[in-house]
């Protein structure tokens, strides 16, 4: 039997602590008993970025905001649907998630993080966010288990009123906040429409193969 092997530990900035494990060829990242992802499971991750390009109707030269980084199924999927023209912004709040990403996961990432379309910035996504008005086709949202602040309490600020009051701001006209969950939130489901969006909530196969739990993903769009 081949045994799950703790090659790091993190901690997440008024947070718990990650771990990232290898089990043969798979990683996955814990905190506490939770598995926070896997490369076991990436389906709905991706389809987090396909799924919200395919919105934007192929827009020229789109600007996507991604939070936060993880393995980068999000990042590497949207990057095979964008064309040269395109840039993606990647805020990833961990220093040593991206370090794991260059050091025991350099296969899966791919070079990715190299991209010329893509900036990395190590920084709170909510930040990011709150910092840029009218700047986004599309922001991508997967720093948590869901809009409920299971990593890091601080993440709540993300999917309150003011948080999806600053995330509306931040979408140029027609923009997209899309958030991955891993499971519905009708709460969640009337504060997006509350805050203005015209609100789509979609339940995804957590596998490619599309098997697996279903994960949810809410796409809320900005009026034109």
């Amino acid at each position: 039997m081949i045994k799950r092997v703790h090659l790091a530990t993190a901690f997440v900035p008024g947070g718990g602590e990650l771990r990232l494990y290898s089990h043969d060829r798979d990683f996955m990242i814990l905190l506490r008993r939770d598995e926070l992802m896997s490369t076991r499971m990436r389906g709905s991750e991706e389809a987090l970025a396909v799924q919200t390009i395919a919105r934007l109707g192929g827009k020229a030269a789109p600007r996507l905001l991604i939070g936060g980084y993880g393995m980068g199924f999000t990042l590497r999927a949207a990057l095979a649907a964008l064309d040269g023209d395109a840039h993606v912004t990647v805020a990833e709040l961990v220093p040593e998630i991206v370090e794991w990403a260059r050091g025991p996961m350099v296969e899966l990432t791919a070079g990715c993080l190299d991209d010329p379309r893509v900036s990395l910035e190590l920084r709170d996504v909510a930040d990011a966010i709150g910092a840029t008005t009218a700047s986004w086709d599309a922001i991508l949202l997967d720093v948590d288990n869901g809009p409920d602040g299971l990593v890091r309490a601080a993440n709540d600020r993300i999917y309150s009123p003011v948080g999806l009051a600053a995330a509306k701001r931040a979408l140029r006209p027609g923009g997209v906040l899309a958030v991955w969950s891993a499971a519905s939130d009708a709460g969640f489901t009337r504060r997006l429409r509350a805050a203005g969006f015209a609100v789509e909530e979609a339940k995804i196969s957590a596998r490619a193969n599309g098997k697996g739990p279903r994960h949810v993903i809410w796409f809320a769009r900005k009026a034109g």
